[in-house]
Order: C-alpha cells, then sequence, then structure tokens
C-alpha cells in the first residue's frame, strides 16, 4: 500500500504498476474480444457457404463458373502448361490477372482436385476465413481513429455485416482477400503516420505488393493515403522521406518479378494486368440495359470475339479492345457522361434499372438496392459526425472511399467490385449509430421525467 510517508519514487512506481497491469488487463480483455469476433464471424460464413457452395460445381463450359479465368489458369498451372490459358483452350501465355489468386488456386487444385467439390469447400473456406479474420484490422483502424469503445463495436459490426458474410461464399474470386489486405495497409498507414521506423514501413510496402498482385484495383488507394501518412509524418517532424523511401522500395522489389516475367514473355512492360482495354470495351457501348457492362463484347460470352482472341492473340486482343473504346467514348460522350454517373449512382446504392431483366431472376435486387443506399447514407452520416469533432480522424476514410472506385466509374462495376471499402464504411457507420445513440441517452437523461 502506498502511505502519505511513502517516497514519491515508491509512488511512482506503484502507480506505473497499476498502469501495467490496468493494461494488460485491457489488452487480454481485448484479445478475447477479438478472437470470439473472428469465431463468430467464420462459424456465420461458414454456414451460409453450405448453402452456396454448389453453384461453384455447375459443368456448364467445362467448370467455367469454377474461378472463371483464375480457374482456367490455375488448371493450366496443375497440368504444367505455365500462367496459360485463361479461356477456352490452349492460348498460351497470359497476363490476364495477377498471379498470387491463380497460384493459390493452383495450389488447392494439386492437393484436393481440379474443379472437385473438395477444392470448391477448401477455397470458399479460405474466403470464409479471411473474412472473418478482417475482424482484426476493421478493430484496430477503429480503436486508432476514434477509440476501444468504438472498435469494439466496429469488429462486431464486421462479424455479422451481411455483405461480409454473404459474398465470401458466392464465388471463387479474389474479392474477400483483398478486402482483408485492403484493410490491413489501411490499417497499417494509420498507425505508421506517427511511427517513423523504417521496419514498420517496408512491411507496409510488402503488404501493398501483396495486395497489388492480388487485385490492381487496391494500387488507386495507395498514392493518396501513403501521401497523408507521409505528410503527418512530415508535420511531426520525423523522417518521412525515409519511410516513403524504404517503402516504395521494397513495394518495387516485391512486384518486379511478375513485371519481369511479363516483360521477357511478351516482350513489353504491362505492370500488372494487361486487360483494362477489355474491361473499358465492355463498360462503354450501345447496350446499356444488362446491369454496368455488355459482356457479350468479351471473348467469355461471345464465340464471334473468342475466334478473334485465339487469332491475334490477348495482347493485340486487349489492345484493340482499347482502341475500340476510346473510339467509342469519343463519338458518344453525351453517353459516356450519363453512363458514368450511373455507374456512380450503383456503386453507392447498387441501382442501376428498375427494368434490366435481371430483376426478373433476381428478387433480392430491390432489398438489396435499399439495403446498400441505406449502409452508404449510414456511412455518410458518421462521417460528417466524426469530422465534426475531429477532422483529422476520418481524412484517410475520405480518401480510400474517394480513391478506390475511380476505376470502376469509367470502366464498369458489379456487387462484388466494392466489397473491399465495406470495413471502412462499416467503421464509419458505427460512428453514426453511436452518435445517435449518445444522443438519445442525453435526451433520456434530460428529460423532467428523468430528472
Amino acid at each position: 500500500m502506498v502511505t502519505a510517508h511513502t517516497s514519491p519514487v515508491l509512488a511512482a512506481r506503484a502507480d506505473n504498476s497499476t498502469t501495467a497491469q490496468s493494461s494488460r488487463i485491457a489488452s487480454a480483455i481485448a484479445s478475447r474480444q477479438l478472437l470470439l469476433m473472428v469465431l463468430v464471424a467464420l462459424i456465420l460464413r461458414l454456414a451460409v457457404m453450405a448453402f452456396q457452395y454448389p453453384e461453384q460445381l455447375n459443368p456448364v463450359r467445362d467448370h467455367f463458373r469454377f474461378g472463371f479465368e483464375m480457374g482456367r489458369v490455375a488448371r493450366s498451372l496443375v497440368q504444367g502448361k505455365g500462367f496459360a490459358n485463361p479461356l477456352f483452350g490452349e492460348t498460351g501465355p497470359t497476363a490476364w490477372m495477377p498471379p498470387l489468386f491463380p497460384s493459390l488456386l493452383a495450389g488447392v487444385f494439386k492437393i484436393f482436385g481440379v474443379y472437385t467439390k473438395a477444392s470448391a469447400l477448401v477455397m470458399l473456406s479460405i474466403n470464409c476465413l479471411a473474412s472473418a479474420l478482417n475482424c482484426i484490422p476493421v478493430y484496430f483502424m477503429a480503436r486508432k481513429s476514434f477509440g476501444p469503445r468504438l472498435a469494439f463495436w466496429s469488429g462486431w459490426g464486421w462479424a455479422l455485416f451481411p455483405y461480409g458474410v454473404y459474398f465470401p461464399s458466392e464465388m471463387i474470386w479474389p474479392t474477400t482477400l483483398t478486402t482483408l489486405e485492403l484493410s490491413i495497409v489501411f490499417m497499417l498507414a494509420l498507425y505508421l503516420a506517427e511511427n517513423d521506423r523504417a521496419f514498420g514501413w517496408i512491411l507496409y510496402g510488402l503488404c501493398w505488393a501483396v495486395a497489388a498482385l492480388t487485385d490492381p484495383a487496391a494500387v488507386s488507394v495507395l498514392p493518396f493515403i501513403s501521401l497523408w501518412a507521409c505528410f503527418r509524418l512530415f508535420r511531426g517532424r520525423k523522417r518521412w522521406l525515409l519511410c516513403a523511401a524504404v517503402s516504395s522500395l521494397a513495394f518495387l522489389l516485391a512486384v518486379s518479378p511478375w513485371i519481369v516475367r511479363n516483360y521477357v514473355v511478351f516482350h513489353q512492360f504491362i505492370p500488372f494486368r494487361d486487360g483494362l482495354g477489355l474491361e473499358l470495351r465492355v463498360g462503354n457501348s450501345e447496350d446499356t440495359s444488362l446491369l454496368t457492362n455488355n459482356k457479350q463484347l468479351g471473348p467469355c460470352c461471345n464465340a464471334a470475339a473468342w475466334e478473334e482472341f485465339k487469332r491475334e492473340g490477348e495482347l493485340n486482343f486487349m489492345a484493340k479492345k482499347q482502341r475500340e473504346a476510346l473510339d467509342f467514348i469519343g463519338t458518344h460522350r453525351a453517353l459516356f457522361l450519363k453512363t458514368t454517373v450511373r455507374r456512380v449512382i450503383y456503386v453507392w446504392t447498387s441501382f442501376w434499372s428498375w427494368d434490366y431483366a435481371r430483376l426478373g431472376d433476381e428478387p433480392l435486387d430491390k432489398p438489396n438496392i435499399f439495403f446498400c443506399t441505406s449502409f452508404t447514407i449510414l456511412a455518410l452520416i458518421g462521417f460528417r459526425r466524426a469530422w465534426q469533432f475531429d477532422p483529422a480522424s476520418v481524412i484517410p476514410y475520405a480518401l480510400v472511399l474517394f480513391s478506390y472506385p475511380l476505376v470502376y466509374y469509367v470502366t464498369h462495376n458489379d456487387m462484388r467490385y466494392r466489397r473491399p471499402i465495406d470495413p471502412m464504411m462499416v467503421v464509419l457507420a458505427v460512428v453514426a449509430i453511436a452518435a445517435w445513440w449518445q444522443q438519445k441517452a442525453l435526451r433520456r437523461a434530460g428529460s423532467p421525467k428523468s430528472a
């Protein structure tokens, strides 16, 4: 016990000991909470997966539904034909997609069989695990920005978030891994904005490389959030230039083998993938009736385009589609502007048209429009509330929400494309709910009946 006669040194030691013990207890509680979040999230996702996995086993078009182009390249790797053949025949080496997800899928195929039920269950379980583990960076990004209480509810918000539960088992595709990776680099940026240790920034660069080699769309966030973090270091008179240099070097060294491979194989510079021209073309045509892209312009769904792909080769085909897209945009500027506005609306509301044919086959589209729109509004309310109290805390969230969808505004979109920024929006939605709950509690406390 510390008494009035205890020396100041002993009193300070006692206070430090108490503080350290409280910190350990809080850390232990937080660890248990995180473990419970992850376990509940994983159980929910696996339960949904049990109903959805048969969709991956559809044998139509030689099991193309199982991973689509990713599955084809994975099969080619298992067959010893290299990173190649992304469609329906042996068309040679490809740079249609970056290497990490097809390589992961190839490893699963190697062990559990190509296009088998076991491989589908394993891949979807990996998706579910990645989504469940995302509770951890969501918790820590919210803790850094808004404190432990909102971190707790944000973690649970992600564990129970409907899109986070449904989409991991909806398709074998990199979306869920990209969501986890983007959450991790975002969380790291929040903490590294106050830390100029080189090791942390090297790790940051390597994590960005992993994200880029999984889904290059994530790289659209990199310059914005990294410049923000470096600016924070600059304002704090810390070694921002060194941090920027070592993270950039780590990133470039990690992605360079893939870039070198593409140059050696195709004799031209291809940073991550060569499919931008096709993506631009299928999203910009006269036919805007069917959601946000005209799949009939691509070799996956059009026999003539497939023959053209085989005849001209992948790079020539992609370059031709890019020229067609730019020509179309140049001669249909009003339509391009209108379609771009519709794509922007679709990203944040999931609304494209009440008339498109898919409504007849997708009875949940209308409820999804309501949920997606409500979720966006809630996140915007949370952003406004946080801005009123501490603008600096929400600037990085604004940077991500602004930059990530940009490429989809001008190419084409799909419901799953926005998923990687959902964790940041969940945090902002929790801020909105917490502010509303606090105001409600204050009104109750100030009412005459309460008094």
